[in-house]
């Protein structure tokens, strides 16, 4: 009798830790370059952005399965109206790196923002510098 009561609240935990997971994971997101975030560099491609420990986001390449810790320094309020979709905001700024010669752009990943949720951000660009929004893809078929 015993055995028949445990696997019907085994099947439940179960539920609710796949539910509180996917609740978590926010995107996906398409980004069209190589960008910088949490001190790495990482290529254009699909990044998925989850919550993680207290201070902290995870994104993750979809096609790696790579995981890359973002620490965030502060939330942001909401605008007004709310964000209703989830986004990725960058600093988009120059360098003349490695040569002098050539200008390259860089994008620098500064904000994290998640349907329903105060902002998240990650670093703060100062000088100049220009803002790009990419925003989560749509799941509509």
């Amino acid at each position: 009798m015993k055995r028949l009561a445990v696997w019907p609240v085994m099947t439940l935990a179960f539920i609710l830790v796949a539910g509180v997971t996917l609740s978590h994971a926010q995107g996906p997101f398409k980004v069209p370059f190589k960008f910088q975030a949490g001190g790495k560099k990482l290529p254009a491609g699909d990044y998925t952005v989850m919550k993680a420990a207290e201070g902290q986001l995870t994104l993750r390449q979809e096609s790696t399965g790579k995981e890359t810790p973002i620490p965030f320094t502060e939330r942001i309020a909401q605008p007004k109206p709310p964000v209703a979709e989830p986004q990725l905001v960058f600093d988009e700024v120059g360098d003349f790196e490695p040569s002098y010669t050539e200008y390259f752009t860089i994008y620098i990943l500064s904000e994290v923002w998640l349907a329903g949720e105060d902002g998240f951000r990650v670093h703060t660009t100062k000088g100049a510098h220009q803002t790009k929004v990419v925003k989560g893809v749509s799941a509509k078929k």
